[in-house]
């Protein structure tokens, strides 16, 4: 099937109100005895010898693994096309010529082929959850930082990782985050914090509740911004309170504080995979350095590459203050920007990508810029570590409608989705 990576079944002998759900879990998310490898030459036949534990929680109430899905490689990607050698980079579900978006593409492919009896376990750094799932025409959930443990998931930057579900419907969104949301004393960034019942905000409504437009999303493909403003005024009939705000500092700065701090941490956790102890190895030859380069320079894909360089520069004695210490102290000014409009409005909502899903041919013509700048509404809620979940928008082609929450506020965001797509 278009999207998987591994075809394989995994369940543990347990029956369960979720023993009738399949799922499909995104190739980073270690699975017990089931190829592991971010999608990367380089991890290639690694079979963990464990389950992530948002993996073995819903294991353990009965649910079936079917498979792993395609990503780009170790997440470095908005279209899933960087997969690495050896993966077959998936296509969207709706139009083959068209991008599935990424870095979970795979699970937002699969769940769009897939019927109500599957989810998706995706994994969000930067928008990689999201993109996906409006590319493809499905729901998907990015929650709190610590909201879901990272324990088994292979990291891109520890500070941003974030475990989620990629589904059908919001209510499945809402019924799987259940399960696998809680603390975890295998992951120290795990949060200790009572879990909600986050289908208890399905069917709520929105009357009431005051909802901020960013103003500075509306940058976008007038298709977009023409299904966006329709279903803003359904939210209005609905008893919604829809104002105007502004996210001047994210919008300006979110993408470079971005990619600063996540290929910084990337060149940090990637530099285990060098031959040694970790991936693929090679006949020793000539010394470290030599063999190093000449593991890495064979396995690790392009784009891995080019992050990785760009990274350790960004952290290099002499240029860390300059960029990696800078970037941080934008990031808390991002999450102040954030909180001082949570403290006046429920949520926030803006389009979650500024184009329809791209033609594989367009983005091929792209620069590695124009690219990361395709993040440009969804670094902000993923910098923050705010919740944030995207629904399908109009008709045709798929649209994504983004809608973000204040931290550990996600019964809010579902009870917004819910109105819109259920």
């Amino acid at each position: 099937m278009n999207g998987f990576a591994v075809e394989e079944e995994y369940r543990e002998t347990v029956e369960g109100e979720l023993k009738d759900l399949k799922v499909s879990v995104k190739d980073g998310i270690c699975v017990k005895g089931m190829q592991s490898a971010a999608s990367s030459a380089i991890l290639k036949g690694y079979k963990p010898l464990f389950n992530a534990t948002a993996v073995q929680r819903l294991l353990n109430k009965g649910a079936t693994v079917i498979g792993k899905t395609v990503q780009d490689e170790f997440g470095f990607g908005s279209f899933c096309l960087n997969v690495g050698d050896g993966f077959t980079a998936p296509t969207n579900p709706h139009d083959e010529e068209r991008v599935c978006g990424g870095s979970s593409g795979g699970c937002a492919a699969v769940t769009a082929q897939l019927g109500d009896d599957h989810v998706s376990l995706g994994e969000s750094t930067g928008g990689s959850i999201v993109c996906p799932a409006a590319y493809c025409g499905v729901v998907g959930l990015c929650p709190t930082y610590g909201r879901v443990s990272r324990y088994g998931l292979i990291d891109y930057a520890n500070s941003m990782d974030k475990i989620g579900p990629i589904a059908k419907s919001v209510k499945q969104c809402a019924q799987i985050l259940g399960h696998i949301a809680g603390y975890d004393e295998n992951d120290p960034t795990s949060l200790q914090v009572p879990v909600d019942d986050y289908t208890s905000f399905l069917g709520k409504g929105v009357s009431g509740l005051k909802i901020g437009v960013i103003k500075e999303s509306k940058d976008v493909d007038e298709s977009v911004l023409n299904e966006f403003e329709k279903t803003i005024e359904g939210l209005k009939e609905k008893g919604a309170q829809v104002d105007e705000v502004s996210l001047p500092l994210t919008t300006k700065y979110g993408i470079e504080a971005y990619y600063v701090l996540a290929l910084s941490e990337a060149s940090t956790n990637l530099s285990k995979y060098c031959g040694i102890r970790y991936g693929a190895s090679e006949a020793l030859e000539g010394n470290f350095n030599e063999y190093f380069a000449k593991v890495r320079g064979k396995y690790f894909g392009k784009e891995v590459k080019r992050r990785i360089l760009l990274g350790t520069f960004a952290r290099m004695s002499g240029y860390r203050d300059a960029y990696y210490m800078k970037a941080l102290k934008v990031r808390t000014k991002i999450i102040e920007e954030y909180k001082g409009l949570f403290k006046e409005y429920d949520v926030l909502i803006s389009p979650t990508m500024p184009n329809l899903p791209p033609k594989i041919a367009e983005v091929e013509e792209l620069t590695p810029l124009e690219q990361y700048m395709m993040d440009v509404l969804t670094v902000g809620p993923n910098i923050a570590g705010m919740p944030h979940i995207s629904v399908p928008m109009g008709e045709g082609i798929p649209k994504g409608f983004l809608i973000i929450g204040d931290h550990m506020q996600e019964g809010k965001i579902i009870q917004v989705a819910n109105e819109l797509h259920n």
